[in-house]
């Protein structure tokens, strides 16, 4: 019999709609990070580093890049005989078939996938955060506290606490009471969306609650779970973590790894974050270029300036080029003469010589003000920009666009330009 004290489920099928353009064509924990990771290694890396060597992910949304990133797992050494990575999609089933209608729901279709492990422990978690935790030191403070449920939280300001689910503890660290985004909430400790279950718990509040419509663990399992009396703890983390889940606390996050003293250090020998590694060649910087506080990615090639940004992989700027405060992702090209400022550039765009990213004043967007916002430019996946147009802030492109789209070459603050539409 195959026994493995713990598991871990990561929930890696969110749309992450928040991240506007970037998620059109991928899931949300797909999408690229710092230069040379994508989010989901953050999840993955955690697991392998706290001794988890058995890890489903349950995928749905636009899977393909997910998966092909993930592969068997071999980048985090989890390639194994027994355990490993499982990449667990939606099936169809005999009598039925339908979607991931809930986290909870989620992790109830790969009921025969947990119990083929016979585990102790379940670990559940999000496929779309930024830290770095130890599982196993949770794991223990669970044990120690003979909890049925074990919650990760985190202090937050008390006037920021409305938007999350707040717990409320005793001097025993259990929680005694619990909160959806209260109005005026009576604690400051935040659900991280990090879970430990003993088995046997969870097995049967999925069982019992399978019927619930958007079968969910902030709605049904842990609110379950307490009116049944079962011992709920708050596990306190007091270390980096960022919900990436809007363009604004994206771009932020990857701002905060170039630091001077960054936050959220990349570069501990004893926690590694590991990823897919692409075979790319050294960076190269050319003999005008300058690079000040910016992370470059293997492969790129530097002619012109970049000052306070993240460049990934195989990524070419050219000479006279200024990029400042931006992030530019894998594979695109950046012609000569251009200025970009406070921009996110997906990967394998092409930005014609002579262009101008983020100038003028600030204008609400025309169609999501509450994505594109906070001055960024958005460009999407395999967009093309041509020679020598201005664009101003707050806007979105996406698609390949021609001189035409800018009337008098220039495409005003707050405008959306989106040549793909509904075929992304």
């Amino acid at each position: 019999m195959i026994k493995k004290e713990m598991i871990a489920m990561l929930l890696a099928g969110g749309q992450g709609s928040r991240l506007g353009v970037l998620t059109a064509r991928m899931a949300k924990p797909a999408v690229s990070f710092g230069g040379k990771y994508r989010i989901i290694d953050f999840p993955l890396s955690n697991c392998i580093n706290s001794g988890i060597d058995t890890v489903g992910v349950l995928t749905q949304y636009r899977p393909l890049k997910l998966n092909s990133h993930i592969g068997i797992g071999i980048s985090w050494d989890l390639d194994r005989n027994v355990g490993g990575v499982s990449v667990l999609p939606p099936y169809e089933k005999s009598g039925n078939s339908e979607w991931y209608t809930g986290t909870a729901n989620a992790i109830y279709q790969n009921m025969e996938y947990m119990e083929s492990y016979h585990p102790d422990y379940v670990l559940i978690l999000s496929g779309d955060h930024i830290y770095k935790m130890d599982y196993e030191t949770m794991l223990d403070f669970h044990k120690a506290n003979n909890a049925d449920v074990t919650i990760a939280v985190m202090p937050v300001p008390i006037e920021e606490a409305s938007r999350f689910g707040i717990m409320i503890t005793d001097d025993q660290n259990q929680i005694i009471d619990f909160e959806e985004k209260p109005e005026n909430p009576r604690s400051n400790l935040a659900s991280m969306g990090i879970y430990i279950f003993s088995w046997e718990a969870l097995k049967e509040a999925l069982i019992t609650n399978r019927d619930q419509s958007g079968l969910d663990f902030g709605k049904h399992i842990i609110p379950y779970c307490h009116n049944k009396g079962q011992k709920l703890c708050a596990y306190e983390f007091d270390s980096y973590w960022k919900d990436v889940g809007t363009l604004t606390s994206y771009w932020e996050a990857n701002m905060e790894l170039i630091d001077i003293v960054p936050e959220f250090n990349l570069y501990e020998e004893y926690w590694k974050i590991y990823t897919k590694n692409e075979i790319q060649p050294p960076q190269y910087l050319g003999p005008d270029s300058s690079v000040e506080r910016s992370i470059i990615g293997e492969g790129s090639e530097v002619y012109g300036e970049v000052y306070n940004s993240v460049i990934g992989s195989g990524v070419v700027i050219g000479k006279g080029t200024v990029v400042s405060h931006s992030i530019i992702m894998n594979g695109s090209v950046i012609g000569q003469d251009c200025n970009i400022d406070k921009a996110i550039i997906d990967e394998e765009c092409r930005i014609g010589s002579g262009v101008t990213l983020g100038s003028g004043d600030e204008v609400p967007n025309d169609t999501r003000s509450d994505i594109y916002r906070d001055g960024l430019v958005t460009i999407g996946e395999r967009s093309v920009i041509p020679d020598n147009v201005s664009v101003g802030k707050n806007v979105m492109i996406n698609g390949p666009t021609t001189v035409k789209d800018y009337p008098g070459g220039r495409l005003e603050s707050g405008k959306t330009l989106d040549k793909v539409g509904d075929e992304t």
